[in-house]
């Protein structure tokens, strides 16, 4: 059964939020943010190794991300790399792979996943996966992973769920909620119904293909392309045209919260999308004052809770402030209030309408 279990890992994403250090050209999944000695995408690739062979692994990612990817994984196979001309969110990008899977496998069962996320408990997090990818391989459903929720966030998409019936600790899924206000956040928590949104979706190939015929019909005609095309030197061109008239639409938005066989399994591994700067300085260590400092001449004077990075050949001098995020990444300086750190994504924005694409 193992060898009908495949992962589709999702690295085209920009990660505006965690800009300065995450830019277009160079984004964060592809950093060593947590001074691990491995990249973000390094570490999902290493561990779902731990659920299939590395034939088994695919990897989606924008065009200009397929070098950065051989350079950090030497030895992933050519034709497991699947390069997207264009940018289209997640629901093309998972179409496209799964269209290619089964073509060589129409007894699949995959796990796909966001390429840049934290799991501090991985034996936990592998047995969910095993777990769910062995739950869905006989059913009709669509599964997803929810987090329990340790407090009201805004970052995050909620998932609440059924939990008056189970099975095997798998639930149906009621509603889906992009984002919430606070104070409906907190609700949310109270409740005890509701789950974070982690991104990881877990199906076999049949059912998936049936939900993208059903709800996404358009974006399912364009990846339709057959075994003449999947595996042969006529995928790239082919890819391209499907790409140029496919609708931009999520996962989530087109058969996620349309379907009505959506499961989800809650879990408590230690997980963080590592999305801003204030879900990284959860996880890194800190001074006696709660600040996050790296850098090698960094002056602090009555500063608490700040995150702050800056090259070695400067002197920063930080005084009688807190709360503040300071981040130095190549010609850019970014300060900026942590308390409203979900702002940065419309701070880039403005940037890039003014700057155009110079410092993003």
């Amino acid at each position: 059964m193992i060898s009908h279990y495949y992962t589709v890992i999702m690295a085209g994403g920009v990660g505006s939020r965690f800009w300065p250090l995450s830019k277009q050209k160079y984004p964060k999944q592809f950093l060593d943010v947590l001074n691990t000695g491995k990249t973000l995408f390094q570490s999902t690739y290493d561990r779902f190794l731990q659920v299939c062979p590395k034939e088994n692994i695919f990897v989606v990612a924008n065009k200009d991300y397929v070098s950065i990817i051989r350079d950090q994984i030497p030895d992933i196979p050519v034709d497991r790399i699947l390069s997207e001309p264009l940018a289209r969110n997640t629901a093309p990008c998972i179409a496209y792979a799964v269209h290619k899977i089964a073509q060589t496998d129409p007894e699949a069962s995959i796990v796909v996943s966001p390429s840049d996320h934290l799991i501090l408990n991985e034996k936990l997090f592998i047995d969910s996966i095993l777990k769910s990818l062995n739950f869905v391989s006989e059913r009709n459903i669509l599964l997803t992973l929810g987090i329990t929720p340790n407090r009201p966030d805004t970052g995050y998409g909620y998932i609440q769920f059924d939990d008056t019936n189970h099975e095997e600790g798998i639930y149906k899924v009621k509603t889906f909620t992009e984002k919430p206000p606070l104070e409906i956040a907190k609700q949310f928590v109270k409740s005890g119904e509701f789950l974070w949104n982690a991104g990881i979706f877990i199906w076999n190939v049949k059912s998936i293909l049936e939900a993208f015929k059903k709800h996404l019909p358009e974006v399912d005609e364009c990846f339709s392309l057959g075994k003449d095309i999947y595996f042969s030197e006529k995928e790239e061109e082919e890819i391209a045209k499907a790409y140029s008239k496919c609708t931009s639409v999520s996962i989530d938005y087109g058969i996620m919260e349309k379907a009505s066989n959506v499961y989800v399994l809650p879990g408590n591994f230690g997980w963080s999308d590592i999305g801003t700067w204030n879900s990284l300085f959860e996880y890194v260590k800190k001074d006696g004052n709660n600040n996050h400092v790296k850098g090698k001449y960094v002056f602090t004077r009555n500063a608490s809770n700040c995150i702050i990075k800056i090259s070695d050949d400067k002197l920063l001098a930080v005084n009688n402030v807190s709360d503040l995020i300071i981040v130095e990444s190549d010609n850019i300086i970014l300060v900026a209030d942590r308390n409203q750190e979900q702002d940065i994504r419309n701070l880039v924005n403005e940037i890039k309408s003014k700057y155009r694409d110079k410092f993003i």
